[in-house]
């Protein structure tokens, strides 16, 4: 697992409540796409598609809720990752409130990849790279 948490800021807006005036739930999985998606790097995945065919689709999504955010919180996603296996990596994301540094929501987002027939194909090696951090590996060095 990557030991250090990769941090990625959110501020919430009126838009992102419910009627009770907290964060919907389902926002949570959008604040973690986008965590993953800056941990990654967008161009870097832009990149796995468009040059090898390879993109990441969901697997299983689990999310624990202790306490919601609510309109004006700065929040900070927590990501860490392990990898699962040659086609599954599991993405810890905690969310946790930056003025208090309350842990509001728990998650973990399994990920596999799939090429451009749909098909399950093995983790890429620069994936794999940028997970270890090993320097001088094309793509996914900005860890």
């Amino acid at each position: 697992m990557v030991p250090v948490p990769h941090v990625h800021a959110v501020q919430i807006y009126y838009e992102d409540t419910d009627h009770s005036g907290v964060v919907y739930h389902a926002n949570y999985l959008k604040y973690f796409e986008r965590a993953r998606e800056h941990f990654l790097g967008v161009p870097e995945l832009v990149q796995l598609w468009e040059q090898e065919g390879v993109g990441f689709v969901v697997y299983k999504a689990e999310m624990t809720f202790r306490e919601g955010a609510v309109f004006g919180d700065a929040l900070e996603i927590r990501t860490r990752v392990e990898r699962e296996s040659d086609y599954r990596l599991v993405f810890h994301q905690d969310v946790h409130r930056r003025a208090d540094g309350k842990r509001l929501v728990e998650g973990q987002v399994q990920l596999v990849c799939v090429n451009r027939n749909k098909s399950l194909v093995p983790l890429p090696l620069s994936v794999l790279a940028h997970l270890t951090g090993e320097p001088g590996t094309p793509g996914f060095e900005d860890a």
